[in-house]
């Protein structure tokens, strides 16, 4: 990506949603969207970028490259999404899944710790290059057994040993039974720890998702002010504008009514030339 002053500055969530709508709008256009070339498309892509964020000093080389960022992100998300969907358990809800994507999605160790795009994720999820392929329900192995068992004359199966004790596993002692306790006990902290650790990792998203909601309400909000003072500059222009016309006219005006009867020829041809 190039440097601040070629691309603008920092991104805004707007700009980001915009760049996706444009790309959407012109790449999968029914009839020139698959016939046109690389640097066609993005001269197309920039023009309606500029449509939808009036004023903006972005190139269509830095859409491209933003656009190059955006799409690793995206991406990323589809695969996080698509793992979380077949890591699905009965009973959870799409909250439960997100949480499950955003951890799949930290947990890749590439660029940034959970995905922080979900306005951009809105434009394009359904488009082709994007959409997640349902992978179907689980398969759940049949508990029952292919073949019923014969009856059989085993001694196991006679009664005199369906009366019988059963016999119970000794109990460790000494060392065994330590170690055993140490080994339930850190199996119970291991499971606190992650329960507490996803517990965690789901205010920290909830957390994101709000500033990220909080930034585009910033970023609308900036966009009507710009818009405002743009409207107000425009108005100032043609307001001069009708000032210096009506003083032109004012001027004509005085010269067509000048009295030259009393002036030299010299001065009278200047005047009949004015």
């Amino acid at each position: 990506m190039g440097s601040s002053s070629e691309t603008g500055g920092a991104w805004s969530v707007m700009e980001d949603v915009s760049l996706c709508e444009s790309w959407l709008h012109i790449s999968h256009d029914p009839v020139t969207g698959n016939e046109m070339k690389f640097c066609h498309m993005w001269k197309k892509i920039h023009q309606d970028f500029c449509e939808r964020m009036i004023g903006s000093t972005r190139t269509d080389q830095a859409l491209s490259s933003r656009w190059k960022i955006l799409t690793k992100e995206l991406s990323k998300w589809r695969d996080a999404l698509a793992k979380a969907m077949d890591n699905h358990r009965s009973g959870e809800n799409l909250t439960n899944e997100t949480i499950q994507a955003q951890m799949f999605f930290g947990a890749t160790g590439q660029g940034k710790k959970s995905f922080n795009h979900m306005h951009c994720w809105e434009v394009v999820k359904n488009c082709k290059k994007f959409q997640i392929i349902p992978m179907g329900p689980t398969v759940v192995l049949n508990e029952t057994p292919l073949h019923e068992t014969p009856a059989s004359d085993s001694p196991m199966d006679s009664p005199m040993s369906q009366d019988s004790p059963i016999e119970k596993e000794p109990r460790p002692i000494g060392r065994k039974a330590a170690k055993a306790k140490r080994g339930s006990n850190a199996t119970k902290n291991s499971s606190k720890y992650l329960e507490e650790l996803s517990k965690l990792q789901a205010m920290r998203i909830e957390m994101d998702m709000k500033q990220q909601e909080h930034d585009m309400a910033i970023d609308v909000e900036n966009a009507k002010e710009r818009e405002y003072v743009r409207q107000q500059r425009e108005y100032a222009r043609q307001e001069r504008e009708y000032a210096r016309q009506e003083k032109i006219e004012n001027k004509d005006r005085e010269t067509m009514a000048m009295d030259t009867t009393h002036m030299s020829p010299e001065t009278k041809q200047y005047w009949k030339l004015e």
